[in-house]
Formats: structure tokens, C-alpha cells, sequence
């Protein structure tokens, strides 16, 4: 019988029922006040007559109760819909209408979405939580006269308990569905390769609860460890919480670092208590890592790689591997993840030779929601999947990632991976982000361009970049164009949006 979701939502709870959980601002919950918090919630969504196995949209910003409201889906048996909360009102529509939400709870803040989505879906029942301006009840209000009682609900391990949609940038909306046993698979992998939890641990949540960070949320619940949560990434107030919290644990994209590394008091600030500083989502600039390493120590820092289908660690960079080339790989494979490198037919590419990951753990998702011919397209025989990541193998098993198979550029003839030239661009002095595109060429089919951000006050001619890349790369790889931007674009989760760079820069030409 496979652990699921619930078992360890109810074992966390039972273990450690005095000792604080959540933390939000100077709100707490114990680990019993959010366990019957969550059982009153799963009876309120039970009495409106949400059905087991319902998928039901959740507009939430990062709260008190981001946890609780999780945790009561899994335990009425819905399967949840994280909505976030920075998409336009478009995008949203097209989420519920892509998963058949007819139910959708809102956070007080985002009342006037609720409002807006139900006009454009008078079929959708919004309910908030704390609030009732987006219509419909005040959930949190209603669940104090509810029991504090486990739901008599059943549930079984292939249960679907969340549809997420991915942050891919190819246009097309997918939505990844976990179900009870793959995201108890999914804390377990966590334990295995990134975080050996002790008790009086703290992890401080900045990024949103529903990607990565939230992973993070069930380990740390299955050890009585502190779950602490901020509204949003603020760099002044993350610091100050970390050393006020005395916090053990953080995770954060390349972005966050950056902001952090600008404010006066990264090195300053005492990080005596924190053991690990986790990163992942995006490559991270040799010169951010390397900075941020000599102030705050090289033992803190842990990379990992993976994606929405297949959480969250495939690869894990240890500390110790911190160092020269290896700075840029993205580490070797987890204990409990298998990975090969194929070409496009399928077949195992040589030793050191770049090919398409494909993974096989326990972690994986059960398929995305309503895509068979996707599905079709993106499981193998056997039960690997495909990542549409690029990457090569070198002779100590470490993985090192070269890029997104539609990201990849072909010009002249000649492939080209645009992480290669960004690693590189990143290194000059006066860049601060870059992103390189294939932008169409009559000649070349696809001219590699750099779209380039300066740090502020600084100024470097379009040529100089050019050289500065043709010194250390192969004539072919070097930008046939460079384009001065002030922001590079991101996805919701800090990934670099090539994306909706060539369709900016395609419709200009």
C-alpha cells in the first residue's frame, strides 16, 4: 500500500500537535490549530457540495492560510487548481475553462478577480476566505461551526489532488496532475536529496506557495519544523527575518539572490543558524554564486533541477561540488530518480554527447489534464518521461544542462544553445541579465541575438558584447545582433521568458 498525501498530513499532525507550525507576520498556528483548522475547512467544502475528485480553483496569495486551505482540499478528497495570482484576468479565464473549475476560492486580497472571473463565468461559485466581497461565503468565517474531526472522506494513492499548470513558455497551457502517492513521492525525494530536517529547523517562504517553494511545506510539517511565510519578496524584510526567525532553510530563484546581493546588508546580516540556501528554476550567473558564496559560505548553497511533472529535485549540485567547472552543471541525479540522455528517435546518445533528458521516479506526474496526444507525445515505453531539456553527461556523472529543445537555435546549419552565450555574457562586467532568442533571418533561418540589460549607470557599445563573446566562443555562436533592454521578461516563477522575447522582437522586425 503506497503512503499517500493525507497519511503524512495526518502523521505530522498527531506527532507534534504544541508545536508551532505556521508562522505569518505575528500570526501563528500550532500544528493541532492548523491540523482542525483544515478538518473544519474540508467540512465547510464537504456541506457546499464539492464532490471527491471535484478540481476546484484556488486564487490565493501567500497567507496564514495558504496551508490550511491546501491541506483541507487533500482532505475532502478535491483536487486543487492553484491559480497564480500575477496572471492577467485572460489568462485565468482560460485556466478554469481548460480544467472545467466550476468552483473558486479567493483570498481577501483578490476579491476583485473573483468579482471579474465570475462576470466573464456566471456558471463559477466563488467563495472567499476571510472575505465575501468577491461573492459568495466567507469559508473561514462558516468553518468555526464545523468539526474538528477527520473527514469520513476515502482516498487511494492514484487520487488526483492537484492540477498545476507548468510555467512553460511554448504558448500552450498545460497542467501537470499529481496525484496522493506522487506528492508523497514528492516529500520523500525532498528528504532524500536536499533537506535532512531536524525539529527545530525554520524555512522562510518568499516565493509563491504553489510552485516550488510549497514543496518545501510537507517535509518540514512531517519533521515539527516551522513553516514561516511572507506576503511576497521584499529584500529588506527577508533579511530581517532571517535573522530574526533564526532561519535554517531558504529557497530561492537566481532573481531573489541578485536582489539580495544589492542591499548593503547581505553581508552583514547574521546568518549563523542558516544551513542551506536552495536554489533552482533558472541557471544561476557564475558571478551571483560566486558572490554570494565568498560572503555567506560555499557550505550553504545546494542547486537542484527539476520541473512541474516530475518534483523537485532530479539533479542536486551539493556543496561541495561548488567549484570551477562544475559551477556550471546542475549536479548528479537524485537517489531515487533514473535519467538518460536520447536523441530524437529515443535511443541512448554516447557518453558526453548532448541528448533530450528523460527521467523515471516515483515523483512523476500521472499525465497532463485533458492532453491525450501530449501525453502520448511525452511518455515512453517503459515509463520515462520526457523533459525537453538538453543536456550531456560528463565522466564523473554530473549533468550539465545545455538548454530547452524549443529554446534551441539553429543558424547556418549550426545548433546553438542560448545558455551557453548567456553564461557568458553574464560575466562582463557591465551586464546585469541577458536572454538570447533566434530571431528569423533570411540568410541564417535563425541570427542568434542578444537582448542585454546594463547594470545601472553603466554603458557598453552593442560590438564590444559581440567581441566579448567571440573571444571565448565559436565564431557561430557569437550574437549577430544585440538588442539594450531594461528588464529581461520572466515567467511566474522567475524563469527567462525567450518566449515572449522572439514574439516581441519577431513582430518588429
Amino acid at each position: 500500500m503506497s503512503v499517500t498525501y493525507l497519511d503524512l498530513i495526518n502523521r505530522g499532525a498527531r506527532y507534534y500537535p504544541d508545536r508551532i507550525a505556521l508562522q505569518f507576520g505575528s500570526e501563528k498556528l500550532s500544528f493541532e490549530e492548523t491540523h482542525e483548522l483544515s478538518n473544519q475547512l474540508a467540512h465547510t467544502l464537504i456541506q457546499r457540495g464539492i464532490k471527491r475528485h471535484q478540481r476546484v480553483a484556488l486564487l490565493l496569495n501567500n497567507s496564514l492560510y495558504s496551508v490550511p486551505v491546501d491541506f483541507a482540499c487533500v482532505k475532502a478528497g478535491i483536487n486543487r487548481v492553484p491559480l497564480n495570482a500575477r496572471l492577467s484576468l485572460t489568462e485565468h479565464r482560460k485556466m478554469l475553462e481548460e480544467t472545467g473549475c466550476e468552483v473558486l476560492l479567493y483570498g481577501a486580497d483578490l476579491s476583485e478577480r473573483a468579482l471579474e472571473l465570475s462576470k466573464l463565468l456566471p456558471a463559477l461559485c466563488c467563495h472567499g476566505i476571510g472575505n465575501t466581497a468577491g461573492g459568495g461565503d466567507d469559508l473561514l468565517a462558516d468553518s468555526s461551526k464545523q468539526s474538528t474531526a477527520n473527514p469520513d472522506v476515502r482516498s487511494a494513492p492514484d487520487d488526483v489532488i492537484l492540477t498545476l499548470f507548468t510555467s512553460g513558455t511554448t504558448g500552450t497551457l498545460k497542467a501537470a496532475q499529481h496525484t496522493q502517492a506522487s506528492y508523497a513521492a514528492i516529500c520523500r525525494n525532498v528528504l532524500l536529496n536536499l533537506v535532512a530536517v531536524e525539529q527545530n529547523d525554520a524555512m522562510l517562504h518568499a516565493a509563491s506557495l504553489i510552485h516550488a517553494s510549497g514543496v518545501f511545506v510537507l517535509p518540514f510539517w512531517l519533521r515539527g519544523a516551522r513553516t514561516v511565510i511572507m506576503p511576497g519578496f521584499d529584500p529588506d524584510a527577508f533579511l530581517t527575518l532571517l535573522e530574526q526567525e533564526r532561519i535554517t532553510t531558504i529557497n530561492m530563484v537566481p532573481t531573489m539572490l541578485q536582489m539580495l546581493l544589492a542591499s548593503s546588508r547581505f553581508a552583514e546580516v547574521d546568518v549563523s543558524q542558516l544551513r542551506q540556501v536552495i536554489y533552482g528554476a533558472s541557471p544561476m550567473p557564475r558571478p551571483v554564486i560566486e558572490e554570494a558564496m565568498a560572503l555567506w559560505g560555499r557550505q550553504k548553497f545546494w542547486q537542484y533541477y527539476g520541473q512541474t511533472e516530475c518534483p523537485l529535485a532530479l539533479t542536486v549540485l551539493r556543496p561541495e561540488d561548488h567549484e570551477a567547472d562544475l559551477l556550471g552543471a546542475c549536479g548528479r541525479p537524485g537517489i531515487d530518480v533514473e535519467i538518460r540522455l536520447v536523441d530524437e528517435h529515443g535511443d541512448e546518445v554516447p557518453q558526453g554527447e548532448p541528448g533530450e533528458i528523460v527521467v523515471r521516479a516515483p515523483a512523476m506526474m500521472a499525465g497532463y489534464h485533458n492532453a491525450p496526444a501530449l501525453n502520448d507525445e511525452i511518455f515512453m515505453d517503459g515509463g520515462w518521461l520526457r523533459t525537453r531539456d538538453i543536456a550531456r553527461f560528463d565522466e564523473r556523472g554530473f549533468l550539465h544542462m545545455k538548454d530547452r529543445t524549443s529554446d534551441m537555435i539553429i543558424t547556418g546549419g549550426y545548433n546553438v544553445y542560448p545558455r551557453e552565450v548567456e553564461d557568458v555574457l553574464t560575466a562582463h562586467p557591465d551586464v546585469a541579465e541577458c536572454a538570447v532568442i533566434g530571431l528569423a533571418d533570411p540568410q541564417w533561418v535563425e541570427a542568434v541575438t542578444a537582448v542585454v540589460a546594463l547594470k545601472p549607470g553603466h554603458t557598453v557599445a552593442a560590438d564590444t558584447l559581440v567581441e566579448f563573446v567571440a573571444r571565448r566562443l565559436a565564431s557561430y555562436k557569437k550574437p549577430r545582433a544585440v538588442l539594450f533592454t531594461e528588464t529581461i521578461p520572466k515567467t511566474a516563477v522567475g524563469k527567462i521568458n525567450r518566449k515572449a522575447l522572439r514574439d516581441r522582437y519577431n513582430d518588429t522586425a
